[in-house]
């Protein structure tokens, strides 16, 4: 497990990289983190001060630029987090659109994904509270937020939009259209192993550059600075909550040639194949956390027995219709 001095940043927080990727720590959505308190490089300010000062990503209701470009999309307050009202082929089309020349603006777009360890940590941690709220759009990776949406909500969620099938949907997408990908998190074994099946998936999509996620201090800011000159029209960003989301927080400054950042959770060990998902009928009744539990009892027990219950609370106590202005 990782830990963080008072005033510890997201650039020295994520671990080297080790020669032997067998005994690294993981840092995908599965991952259990304990509360942090991650800094800006640039002038260590923690997060807390970042989202609420001139510097840093303000949380989206008090960002222009963030409401002006998702201003179209409807949203639902479903657990205490207000979600994206859109289905995944919805979420795809919004993705591309937004790295259009004549939508871009002068920041990457940012979106992320609740599920209920999400909802869970938001209610506990403040930091992870703001992070999330940073967000220009949400999106509901968990089947019970949709399926609490149906019976507490008067505009439902139409579907799980889980990250792992959304990929699918803009590489589909951006092959056809010719949009670039980079793809950075989790370790390099594992990174490469993607790269090398979505290209088989792909043949003709443009992946300008990827890299694992075990980077710290000066070599981080160094490969951010060679992903904005790179400019994909798609980041995908794969190191853990909360760590994705305060990757975003610190170098979104330092990202302005991105069109659209997505945190990415465990997207790259479904995708180099490390990790099967669940069966389809699982994923639709809203099992898919039994199956993850079922192959990996040791790691995940105690995390499900300790969020489950507190998400299934606060997806029925903490669900309403949002005003637009929300």
């Amino acid at each position: 497990m990782l830990s963080h001095s008072q005033n510890a940043r997201i650039s020295d927080a994520i671990p080297s990289a080790r020669a032997d990727h067998d005994g690294a720590q993981r840092l995908d959505s599965d991952m259990a983190v304990p509360p942090v308190q991650i800094c800006n490089t640039s002038g260590g300010e923690p997060v807390s001060q970042l989202l609420n000062g001139a510097t840093g990503m303000p949380e989206r209701r008090i960002n222009p630029v963030g409401r002006a470009a998702t201003a179209g999309v409807p949203r639902e307050t479903i657990g205490g987090l207000r979600l994206a009202v859109l289905d995944r082929e919805q979420t795809a089309d919004f993705m591309v659109e937004a790295v259009h020349p004549n939508r871009r603006v002068n920041r990457p777009l940012y979106l992320t994904s609740a599920n209920g360890e999400v909802l869970s940590r938001c209610s506990t941690e403040p930091m992870t509270d703001r992070l999330f709220r940073a967000a220009d759009l949400i999106n509901a990776d968990g089947q019970p937020l949709v399926m609490v949406s149906r019976l507490r909500s008067s505009m439902p969620l139409p579907e799980r939009v889980a990250t792992t099938d959304l990929f699918h949907d803009v590489a589909c997408r951006a092959e056809t259209l010719g949009l670039t990908f980079y793809l950075f998190g989790a370790n390099e074994a594992e990174n490469k192993a993607a790269i090398a099946n979505v290209r088989r998936a792909y043949p003709t999509l443009k992946i300008v550059g990827h890299s694992h996620g075990y980077l710290r201090g000066d070599a981080l800011r160094d490969k951010v600075d060679e992903i904005n000159a790179l400019a994909p029209d798609f980041l995908w960003v794969a190191l853990g909550v909360p760590y994705e989301q305060a990757f975003v927080d610190e170098f979104m400054p330092r990202l302005g040639n991105v069109g659209v950042i997505k945190t990415s959770g465990g997207l790259f060990n479904f995708l180099s194949g490390s990790r099967p998902r669940a069966p389809r009928w699982m994923q639709v009744v809203g099992l898919e956390w039994a199956w993850r539990l079922w192959l990996e009892p040791r790691r995940l027990f105690w995390r499900y027995l300790t969020t489950n219950p507190h998400a299934l609370y606060l997806l029925f106590h903490r669900t309403r219709s949002s005003s637009p202005k929300d």
